[in-house]
């Protein structure tokens, strides 16, 4: 989320909205629909969603055909709309994501068109601070100030102070069976104005367009739609949230926080449940909860697991028992393989065959910007060991990339052959570019020889 420092107004109305809710937690707010067209709100709204750049929906407009046509232009007609009440949600557009490692398995994204966008997101900066000042201490996912890295260190803190029994949860298909009707009484139980919420009714009973094998347009949803929020709308995560909220609310509600001995760590619709000696109790809880809240958890993916006998994966991480430099052992956290393999996979396609036509610098550019991610995201409880193996497979990948590239029909064989023609110096060149992201050590003369070549 880019800031809101060009819109003082906008950051100063979520301030005075997020004071409010939380001073009175049982206030509804109304009169909100006449700040969706505000200039300033849309404005932001635009520049949060082009700051995510995104695939156009069904009407195939891009931001670029929207900043040829002139911005200040369509957002002045999209006000017009919303204030005329002429408005009218389009279709959206839905695409098959496949799933890491399960081939076969996708994951349904839909995408608006970029005017749905825009005003989804001017919804959610009135929105967003308002139900903020609700959802618990333990929910992490889409949220401002919170991160993955929280949830991540939460869980570690929990098995540290003895929670040890986890309920590994997996909800099915979160996103496509949010009830409806549950869901807008989450949402009323904050909101009056009847203007936004038939917006977000709106939004729920859009029909969704895929394309199919046969390069057909399918059309489903529409009114008749019950359950879902489409994956991918940019209000989506905060109402897959303001849902999700009632579970985390109603298990410290009964009591079942003390009874089961348990600690709750959610992320979007990923969580866990972490007990000292009572996790089958705390599982039985969960099954019946998340029922009775209309939702399915995937029995396949659930299980319960003792930590520090067995492992498991949470938010690309794996807690397992580990041993420290002098052998002691401690529950701790490290990526997890599917991690580890993507991460291959990936510079493995960056550094492929059909990429010699690029530059040295262009494909050490892309390489690294994989780095940049992956360290950044799993700088926690990583090995130096982790490190150093990823570390030598990117300068390994290079270093065969480069060979590819400048390689030339043989006259001399051997490897002073080789060296002679200039190989070894531009494979030197190429691993040159690359991060040292690890801060692995190596010999002082190939570090010179190193520093000599980017210079």
């Amino acid at each position: 989320m880019i800031s809101l420092e060009r819109w003082p107004k906008v950051q100063q109305l979520r301030e005075k909205l997020n004071g409010k809710a939380k001073a009175e937690p049982g206030f509804r707010f109304y009169l909100l629909y006449d700040k969706v067209f505000r200039q300033d709100f849309l404005e932001a709204a635009y520049a949060q969603c082009r700051s995510k750049a995104g695939a156009p929906g069904v009407d195939s407009k891009t931001f670029e055909d929207i900043e040829a046509y002139g911005v200040e232009r369509f957002l002045a007609e999209l006000a017009d709309e919303l204030k005329e009440l002429r408005y009218e949600p389009q279709p959206v557009r839905r695409v098959l994501i496949p799933k890491a490692g399960q081939p076969g398995k996708f994951r349904p994204l839909g995408i608006p068109t970029i005017k749905d966008r825009v005003v989804q997101q001017s919804v959610k900066l009135l929105l967003e601070p308002i139900f903020e000042a609700d959802f618990t201490n333990n929910a992490y996912g889409y949220r401002a100030g919170k991160s993955a890295h929280d949830a991540v260190l939460d869980v570690a803190a929990s098995l540290r102070a003895g929670y040890t029994e986890v309920v590994d949860a997996d909800l099915s298909k979160y996103f496509d069976t949010i009830p409806h009707d549950q869901l807008m009484q989450s949402v009323e139980r904050r909101v009056a104005d009847r203007k936004v919420l038939w917006l977000i009714r709106r939004w729920l009973k859009v029909p969704v367009h895929e394309t199919n094998e046969r390069g057909k347009v399918v059309i489903s949803g529409g009114q008749k739609t019950k359950a879902g929020t489409p994956q991918g709308g940019v209000i989506s995560p905060l109402l897959a949230n303001i849902y999700f909220r009632r579970f985390l609310v109603a298990w410290e509600h009964w009591g079942w926080h003390v009874k089961h001995r348990s600690r709750i760590v959610n992320y979007a619709d990923d969580f866990v449940i972490l007990s000292r000696n009572r996790g089958a109790a705390a599982l039985c809880a969960a099954r019946a909860l998340v029922k009775r809240l209309g939702l399915t958890l995937n029995e396949e993916k659930t299980r319960l697991c003792q930590a520090g006998r067995e492992s498991f994966n949470f938010l690309g991480y794996t807690f397992e028992r580990l041993y420290s430099f002098g052998g002691r052992p401690y529950l701790g956290k490290r990526p997890s393989d599917k991690s580890v393999a993507k991460f291959r996979e990936a510079v493995r396609q960056l550094t492929a065959a059909d990429q010699t036509s690029k530059e040295a610098r262009t494909v050490a550019e892309a390489v690294n910007r994989v780095i940049r991610g992956y360290w950044n995201y799993y700088s926690l409880g990583t090995s130096s060991s982790l490190r150093w193996n990823l570390n030598r497979y990117t300068w390994e990948r290079m270093r065969i990339w480069a060979r590819r590239k400048h390689a030339k029909p043989r006259k001399r064989t051997g490897a002073q052959g080789s060296r002679g023609s200039g190989l070894w110096a531009k494979v030197r060149t190429a691993q040159a570019l690359l991060l040292d992201a690890c801060k692995i050590p190596r010999h002082p003369a190939e570090r010179r020889h190193a520093a000599c070549l980017v210079q």
